[in-house]
């Protein structure tokens, strides 16, 4: 998983969490195999549990909205543990929850084993236009520079006796994060004026990109491929 070039394990997430999406929601025992899936590769990738939990944590706001469904689904409505459910609610409850897991997990795995960098030299590498990949690219780059400077200027407004307490109080805040956004447009203005006097042509150069052999497609989708069985299997038995 570490070693697979990163357009191998992106074709592998899409096709993948397609196919479990494509699973039936009566097809419990597919969701299983799926996640079973999932989990044979976190051990094979050797992802420790912590760190897997840490970022399958990413999933709660989804979890929880999954949980409201049963309460406010349409009828029929069935009785558990003395509460009154919608029969829709708790397939809809349990199709998110599933499908939501394993496709989480999934990410988490490509994510652990790929640099950001590496992920977008992989969509490069599958023909995604370029200027989402380039959009991306500079995103990332620059999140931790405009992160680091909101953060000094929390520390220089803490210094000056700024210590919000209530929402009301938060004017000077919101002050500082336009001030921020006007700082971080203009940083960006320089910065592509300067790549382009430097022969910027609108995509970063690539250095020791090399296309994925035919072994290493085969490893990459072997598990998707598993997972496209688990669709056929699970389609013809409820049939």
């Amino acid at each position: 998983m570490h070693r697979l070039p990163p357009q191998v394990k992106v074709v592998a997430l899409l096709v993948f969490v397609i196919a479990v999406v494509a699973i039936p929601r009566e097809a419990f025992w597919a969701h299983a195999l799926a996640g079973c899936l999932i989990a044979g590769v976190m051990i094979l990738a050797e992802l420790p549990a912590g760190f897997v939990a840490r970022r399958m944590l990413v999933e709660v706001p989804i979890l929880v909205f999954a949980l409201l469904l049963p309460f406010f689904g349409q009828e029929p409505t069935t009785q558990v543990l003395g509460l009154t459910l919608s029969v829709e609610g708790l397939w809809g409850a349990w199709t998110i929850i599933a499908k939501a897991t394993i496709g989480v997990g999934a990410s988490v795995v490509v994510s652990a084993t790929t640099t950001i960098p590496d992920i977008i030299r992989g969509l490069d590498r599958i023909r995604v236009p370029r200027v989402i990949t380039a959009i991306a690219g500079f995103m990332v780059r620059y999140l931790d520079i405009v992160a680091g400077e909101f953060a000094r200027r929390r520390v220089a407004m803490a210094s000056r006796g700024y210590e919000p307490r209530w929402p009301w109080q938060g004017g000077p805040l919101a002050h500082s994060a336009g001030s921020l956004f006007i700082r971080s447009y203009e940083r960006g203005e320089r910065v592509h004026q300067a790549m382009v006097a430097r022969g910027f042509t609108g995509r970063m150069p690539a250095y020791g990109d090399q296309p994925a052999s035919l072994r290493e497609w085969a490893i990459g989708l072997s598990v998707p491929a598993a997972a496209a069985i688990l669709v056929l299997l699970s389609v013809t038995v409820i049939r």
